[in-house]
């Protein structure tokens, strides 16, 4: 059952039970333009069951959609209630979710943007699972999540494959992903990432997503592929270099590499901020980083550019 008083699912509705065999989605765009793709609607109902078998989602279950349907968390959220026969209240985007009291809720999909919304929430205490996706979280809103109680879900996935394919125990303070039920990991010969997903049509998409296979079903994300920077000979992965500095810098940044004469590359730091004492910082950061790691220049930048999901659009240098 579906609980929409706005009819805010109405246009994905009336796309899905179309004849069309599938379903116009677009991409992020956070690593280049957004694009426009036909997800199979069988594919859509496969990753449905998974994640419903994951947690145990079925007719008796209660779900909140805080999200746009015109994405695909939203558009998934709706096929999940679909499949299970689940009750799925519908409510507009907002940063503070659950504007209404839904009883007890087995799975919120949110985007971090929402977070400080939902952990002030005085409802927040009735959400068994808490699904957050499309940006990543920094370390201290990780940190705010686990202290909250709320057992709450990292995805990994992307709109090609349906949504997720694999999730981390935020609350656990686990940086480990689980595949779905029926989903396996493995890497090609660059170390990225390869999802294996023989009932789905596409099989297997190799991604550019760096990664530690633990087990067929368990990976250890590292940073994306396009993103590394050889400096000297020396690979540097700047999400890893970023979960170093977690903590000691309070806004929003990023670490990027920049075409350098003497090194082929090297780091820099962009920090979302009017103004930055780099006399201060850079003495701290140089206690956190090996001496290749540490970045060549801080700048200070009034506003990242970022996604409808608030993942930040890292500058082409």
């Amino acid at each position: 059952m579906i609980d929409d008083p706005k009819g805010l699912a109405d246009e994905f509705l009336k796309e899905w039970f179309a004849p069309e065999p599938y379903v116009t989605a677009h991409t992020s765009g956070s690593t280049g333009e957004p694009k426009e793709i036909k997800l199979l609607k069988s594919d859509m109902l496969k990753s449905a069951e998974a994640t419903c078998r994951f947690f145990n989602i079925d007719s008796g279950s209660n779900m909140l959609l805080p999200l746009s349907p015109s994405y695909i968390a939203g558009k998934m959220m709706i096929v999940r209630a679909i499949v299970s026969g689940a009750r799925l209240h519908v409510e507009p985007p907002s940063s503070h979710p659950m504007a209404s009291d839904y009883g007890t809720l087995d799975l919120v999909p949110i985007v971090p943007a929402q977070l400080a919304g939902i952990l002030s929430n005085r409802l927040s205490g009735n959400i068994k699972n808490l699904l957050i996706g499309g940006a990543p979280l920094s370390s201290a809103e990780e940190s705010l999540i686990a202290e909250s109680g709320i057992k709450a879900w990292a995805s990994y996935g992307m709109t090609e494959t349906c949504s997720h394919v694999a999730l981390r125990d935020i609350t656990s303070r686990s940086d480990i992903y689980d595949m779905l039920p029926g989903i396996t990991a493995s890497t090609d010969d660059r170390g990225c990432l390869i999802i294996n997903a023989p009932e789905f049509s596409f099989r297997q998409l190799v991604t550019n997503d760096i990664a530690k296979v633990i087990s067929p079903s368990r990976f250890r994300w590292i940073g994306r592929h396009d993103n590394v920077i050889i400096s000297g000979g020396i690979k540097l992965h700047p999400e890893l270099i970023e979960r170093q500095l977690a903590g000691l810098i309070n806004e929003p940044f990023y670490i990027i590499g920049r075409h350098s004469e003497r090194w082929g590359q090297e780091a820099v730091l962009y920090i979302e901020a009017t103004s930055v004492d780099t006399d201060r910082l850079m003495p701290e950061i140089r206690k956190r980083l090996d001496r290749y790691s540490v970045p060549k220049e801080i700048i200070a930048v009034t506003r990242f550019d970022r996604t409808d999901s608030g993942k930040i659009k890292r500058r082409i240098l």
